[in-house]
C-alpha cells in the first residue's frame, strides 16, 4: 500500500531507485532508457557529478533565503546568464518553481502591464487549439487541451483559440508550406477583428508545439507573420518554452530558429535538467520597468521563487547547454535520431508522420497512411504502446486527442543531450517492437 496520490489512482508504478546516463533502474533492477527525458526535462541526462555538486555546495552555504527580503548569489547569477543567451530585448527574469507557474506569472504580468500603460480594456487571451500550457487553472484556461480543460470550464477564465500550425493535417493540396504559414498566421488577424484587438492583451503560443500534438513546428514565416500582427495591433507576444526550450529543439530558445523574439517568455523542464523544481518568466525591459515607475511592484509571488539551490542547480545545467555545448549537440543528434526514425518508420503503414527538431521529434500514427485516418479512440493505441514500450524497457511519451482533444495518437521523443547513436538505435528498436505488438 502506498499514501502517495499517484497519477492514475487504480495502479501503483514501479519505483525509482537509481539513475545514470541516459537509464533508470527499479527496485526490481529492471532498466529503462529514457527516451522521452521524463516529460522532456532530463537534458543531462541522470546522475551528472558537475549538477550534484553545485547543489551540494549551495546547499552547505544557503539553503533558503525568502525573495521578499533578502536575493541571493545563485538567483543573480542564473538571471545574468539567461540574459546573456535571451533572444531579442528579454532583459529580467522572474524565478517560479515550473512551467505552470512560469505560465501563471506570464499572463498575469501581461494583464498588469496593460494597467499599468493605460488600457485596462485589454482583458483577453488568444492562443492556438490543440495547445498545452500549464495545469494551473490560469493556465489551463489559456491552453487548448480539450481533455485537460473540460472538468474545469466552469472555473476558467478561458482564452479564444484559433487553429494551431499544423502543417500535416491542415495544408491544403496545392498549398505551399509559406503561403500556408500565411494563411494560418492570418487566422489571428481575423480573431483579433472579431473581438476587437484594443481588448486583447496577448498571443499565446509554443513555438514548436509539445505534449498535446508531439513536436509540431511552425510552418516557414508563421511566427515572423504573428510577430507582426502583434505588433501592428500592440499585442503582446507570449512563448512558452516550458517544453520545447533550453535546447530542445537545437538551440537554447526555440523562436530563435523562427528569427522571432517575444515580449514576454516561459521557460521550465530543462532549465533544471530534472535535478530541482525551477521555472522562469522572462520579459522584457519595457515591461519591467512600465511596472516599476508604474505602482512599482509585480502583484504577485511564490514562497520558493528564486530558491537558492534550484537557481545554483539551473546554472550548473545552462553552463552545460550553452559553455559546455549541449544545446548545440541536441540539434546534431537530433538530426541522427530523425533519418533513424525516417529509415525505420517512413514507410510503416501506421506512421503517418515523422517531425519536430532537435532532439524534440514524434511519430504521429494512423489507422489508414493514405487517408489519414486516425485510430478509433476507443482502441486506446497511445496508452497501449506507451505500455508495450515500458514493458520493453523504454520510456516514451505516447498521448492521444492529438488532432482534436479526442481523435489521434502520437508517440514524442525528447531523450537526453548525451545520447548515443547506439542509445538512439536502441530506442527505435524498442518503439518499433512496441509498434508491433500493439498494432
Amino acid at each position: 500500500m502506498s499514501h502517495v496520490f499517484a497519477r492514475q489512482s487504480r495502479s501503483l508504478p514501479p519505483r525509482a531507485v537509481r539513475g545514470e546516463g541516459v537509464y533508470l533502474w527499479d527496485d526490481r533492477g529492471r532498466r529503462y532508457l529514457d527516451g522521452s527525458g521524463g516529460a522532456a526535462v532530463s537534458c543531462l541526462g541522470h546522475g551528472d557529478a558537475d549538477v550534484a555538486r553545485a547543489i551540494a555546495d549551495q546547499v552547505d552555504r544557503l539553503a533558503f533565503a525568502h525573495t521578499g527580503f533578502l536575493t541571493s548569489d545563485p538567483a543573480e547569477r542564473l538571471a545574468d546568464r539567461l540574459i546573456a543567451h535571451a533572444p531579442g530585448d528579454l532583459d529580467r527574469v522572474y524565478f517560479v518553481s515550473g512551467g505552470s507557474e512560469a505560465m501563471e506569472a506570464a499572463l498575469k504580468l501581461a494583464r498588469q502591464y496593460m494597467l499599468e500603460t493605460g488600457h485596462p480594456d485589454r482583458t483577453r487571451f488568444v492562443a492556438r487549439r490543440q495547445s498545452y500550457h500549464g495545469n494551473t487553472l490560469g493556465a489551463l484556461g489559456a491552453g487548448g487541451n480539450a481533455w485537460r480543460r473540460a472538468p474545469f470550464d466552469p472555473l476558467l477564465t478561458s482564452a479564444s483559440h484559433i487553429e494551431p500550425c499544423y502543417e500535416y493535417r491542415l495544408r491544403e493540396p496545392g498549398e505551399t508550406s509559406e503561403d500556408y504559414a500565411i494563411r494560418a498566421a492570418d487566422l489571428l488577424e481575423a480573431e483579433l477583428r472579431r473581438l476587437g484587438p484594443e481588448t486583447v492583451i496577448a498571443f499565446v503560443a509554443e513555438p514548436v508545439v509539445g505534449a498535446t500534438a508531439g513536436a509540431v513546428p511552425p510552418a516557414p514565416g508563421y511566427f515572423r507573420r504573428i510577430r507582426e500582427i502583434c505588433d501592428r495591433h500592440g499585442v503582446l507576444l507570449i512563448l512558452d518554452e516550458v517544453m520545447c526550450g533550453m535546447g530542445r529543439t537545437g538551440t537554447l530558445w526555440a523562436c530563435e530558429q523562427d528569427g522571432v523574439a517575444p515580449d514576454i517568455a516561459a521557460i521550465a523542464k530543462g532549465l533544471g535538467g530534472g535535478y530541482q523544481p525551477i521555472g522562469a518568466m522572462l520579459c522584457t525591459r519595457a515591461i519591467h520597468d512600465a511596472i516599476r515607475d508604474g505602482t512599482g511592484a509585480f502583484q504577485h509571488g511564490h514562497t520558493y521563487g528564486g530558491h537558492p539551490v534550484a537557481c545554483a542547480a539551473a546554472d550548473a545545467v545552462l553552463r552545460k547547454l550553452t559553455d559546455g555545448g549541449l544545446a548545440d549537440r541536441a540539434a546534431t543528434m537530433g538530426e541522427r535520431l530523425a533519418a533513424m526514425l525516417h529509415d525505420r518508420f517512413g514507410d510503416h503503414p501506421h506512421v503517418g508522420d515523422i517531425r519536430g527538431r532537435g532532439l524534440f521529434r514524434a511519430l504521429e500514427l494512423v489507422a489508414d497512411r493514405d487517408a489519414k485516418r486516425p485510430f478509433d479512440p476507443d482502441r486506446g493505441v497511445a496508452a497501449a504502446i506507451k505500455a508495450a514500450a515500458f514493458a520493453r524497457g523504454l520510456i516514451c511519451y505516447p498521448t492521444a486527442g492529438t488532432i482534436d482533444g479526442r481523435r489521434g495518437d502520437h508517440v514524442l521523443l525528447a531523450p537526453p543531450f548525451i545520447v548515443t547513436d547506439d542509445h538512439l538505435a536502441e530506442i527505435c528498436d524498442a518503439l518499433a517492437g512496441a509498434l508491433d505488438d500493439v498494432l
